[in-house]
């Protein structure tokens, strides 16, 4: 597709679409590869989730890269989407395999914003990255349980 016609058309894509691009990135068979949904991210992206922010597709590009190298396999599970005009949600399970870590999943779901040429101005992510990892290490699930219950449950 020419590129002109794609960045027209990004805008109206269609939830299998975008469900279909996203579980493409992250494989279980390997290294998570983003190269292919770049094309949807603006230049001036802006990024957030539990442990960082940035700014702009070149460091956007970084991130993803350090997690490739970080990562064995790293694969992606959409269990819900929508989306509303600019809006879309979608909620997930992502599974990672670290060098020396044994594979475990993080639940979370992103929300991505849209600008007016259809791509992707901002992407929020939200998780949580400690609970999900402390609850599969046997001598921290008991502390992490009772400081949870005891200071927020």
């Amino acid at each position: 597709m020419h590129t002109l016609e794609f960045e027209k058309n990004l805008h109206y894509l269609s939830i299998e679409e975008i469900k279909t691009e996203w579980s493409n990135t992250y494989r279980s068979d390997g290294k998570p590869d983003w190269s292919h949904i770049f094309p949807y991210y603006s230049d001036h992206i802006f990024f957030k989730d539990a442990i960082q922010e940035i700014r702009g597709i070149e460091d956007f590009t970084k991130m993803t890269n350090r997690l490739t190298k970080r990562c064995k396999s790293l694969e992606m599970d959409i269990k819900h989407m929508i989306k509303d005009d600019k809006i879309i949600f979608m909620e997930w399970t992502m599974t990672m395999k670290f060098r020396i870590f044994p594979r475990s999943s993080i639940y979370g779901s992103s929300r991505l914003t849209l600008s007016d040429d259809g791509k992707i101005l901002e992407q929020r992510d939200y998780y949580d990255l400690w609970g999900d990892m402390y609850r599969r290490v046997p001598v921290y699930r008991g502390i992490y349980n009772w400081f949870m219950r005891t200071f927020f449950g």
